[in-house]
């Protein structure tokens, strides 16, 4: 399983707060906190929009860790794994979309990222995304390199 990134602080998992929740988004309960994750098909940009600015305002880097999504907050850390091959990534939330509207499309990841997580000759893959931090800390982010491709 390739793994970009990892936190285990318990400041992570005492200051998740849940986004607006989504039609496939489910929030398990335990005694310390709430944990939301998704379950839906991921796609990818690159190309095309390489250079132009995201939601955040930034340029977009087909090279980078980062992906879209409709709800969660901008700047959230998100575990993405491809449930065919159990890879999986920590990318950071940059942008929205995906644009395609359908219940099952949930997030468009770099180029860089599908390919980490072996789909990008594909079109789409079944994929879990995991709340890992909706306020990380710089040094965070910045664990969130650009892979060798």
């Amino acid at each position: 399983m390739a793994t970009a990134f990892c936190l285990t602080s318990a400041r992570t998992q005492s200051s998740v707060h849940a986004p607006q929740p989504v039609s496939n988004a489910v929030k398990a309960k335990t005694s310390h906190h709430q944990h939301w994750f998704q379950f839906g098909r991921a796609s990818w940009y690159g190309h095309a929009l390489q250079g132009l600015p995201t939601a955040t305002g930034e340029a977009y880097d087909m090279n980078a860790m980062t992906c879209a999504h409709r709800t969660l907050p901008l700047g959230s850390l998100v575990r993405v794994t491809n449930l065919r091959n159990h890879r999986s990534l920590v990318l950071r939330v940059n942008d929205r979309g995906p644009m395609v509207q359908t219940q099952t499309r949930v997030v468009d990841l770099s180029y860089a990222a599908a390919k980490r997580l072996g789909f990008s000759h594909q079109g789409t893959v079944r994929v879990r995304l995991d709340l890992v931090d909706t306020r990380p800390t710089q040094t965070e982010v910045a664990m969130l390199t650009k892979p060798g491709l």
